[in-house]
């Protein structure tokens, strides 16, 4: 479902960027966790995040403890904040990269379905040059998946039609 809400999109930048390397089922087994642990994934509140703060979530069994992941999210805070002076919203922003509609793939296997696009390098570059941190291409169209700015289901999903009547086909 497409998501225009920036709490929500920053949820899953940062989510996406703790997943990496790992498999989903372990970020959706500690989601409630990373939503205490970060604040109920408020940029503006993860931004101030201090040195003292991270290390003691590195000792926070309900996360992942990855040095490198946690100092991310506190970046990706800032940064994503910097988005939004210059945006108005990261939702603005994040739009664009899909001309402000879903795009709509017509997988029919899972096997179909690409880990980046064209998109996805483009959003990941761009948020680069940013200063974003731990986020590639293949995390970005997971994150660009995640919050509907692709409708990547297979075209033998319940949801396929239904999303796909209100977006445009590639």
């Amino acid at each position: 479902m497409p998501v225009k809400e920036d709490r929500t999109q920053f949820e899953f930048l940062t989510l996406e960027s703790a997943q990496a390397g790992l498999s989903w089922i372990t970020i959706l087994r500690k989601r409630e966790n990373y939503r205490a642990a970060f604040a109920g994934f408020d940029p503006e509140l993860v931004a101030r995040f201090t040195p003292r703060r991270i290390e003691r979530l590195l000792g926070d069994p309900g996360i992942v403890r990855h040095r490198a992941k946690i100092e991310a999210a506190v970046n990706n805070a800032r940064r994503f904040l910097e988005v939004v002076e210059k945006h108005g919203s990261f939702d603005a922003y994040s739009w664009k990269f899909v001309d402000g509609a879903p795009i709509v793939s017509a997988w029919r296997t899972l096997r179909d379905v690409p880990p980046r696009t064209e998109h996805s390098d483009a959003l990941a570059r761009d948020l680069k040059e940013r200063g974003f941190k731990f986020l590639g291409s293949t995390t970005v169209y997971a994150h660009m998946q995640a919050c509907g700015l692709v409708n990547d289901h297979l075209t033998s999903c319940f949801r396929y039609g239904e999303l796909a009547r209100r977006s445009r086909r590639r």
